[in-house]
């Protein structure tokens, strides 16, 4: 299956468990990847055949500085569903979320959460 990749998306939502992530909100960096067949759109350099890489970007967007959650795991549930009900084409999503600074104290790069959603898991 062939792949579009969005890495490195950088938001700010308010998204988390405690008062203080809920009010002051923090940074969420975003990896996303799509499955889908690009053959036609390799054959015709005709984005049309493809899924246009700034609506990929722009529906993680919404999620992600949209309505609050509490749980990181359900952020990249609710990415999935919005990035596979943006074009039937994309059969399977993989999102990655990383939370740079959460309110854990210790020496850490960042936590995430990685999940890997098909069509299916939505119908």
């Amino acid at each position: 299956m062939d792949r579009i990749h969005v890495t490195g998306m950088r938001f700010y939502g308010y998204h988390g468990v405690f008062a203080e992530e809920t009010k002051l909100g923090q940074r969420f960096n975003v990896d996303l990847s799509i499955g889908l067949d690009l053959s036609r759109a390799g054959k015709t350099d005709d984005l049309r055949e493809s899924v246009n890489y700034a609506e990929l970007y722009e529906v993680t967007k919404r999620v992600v500085e949209g309505t609050p959650l509490q749980l990181v795991e359900a952020l990249a549930d609710r990415v999935a569903k919005h990035v596979l009900a943006l074009d039937e084409r994309i059969l399977e999503t993989t999102v990655k979320v990383i939370k740079p600074d959460p309110p854990i104290a210790g020496h850490y790069e960042h936590v995430a959460v990685e999940i890997h959603r098909k069509r299916v898991d939505y119908q």
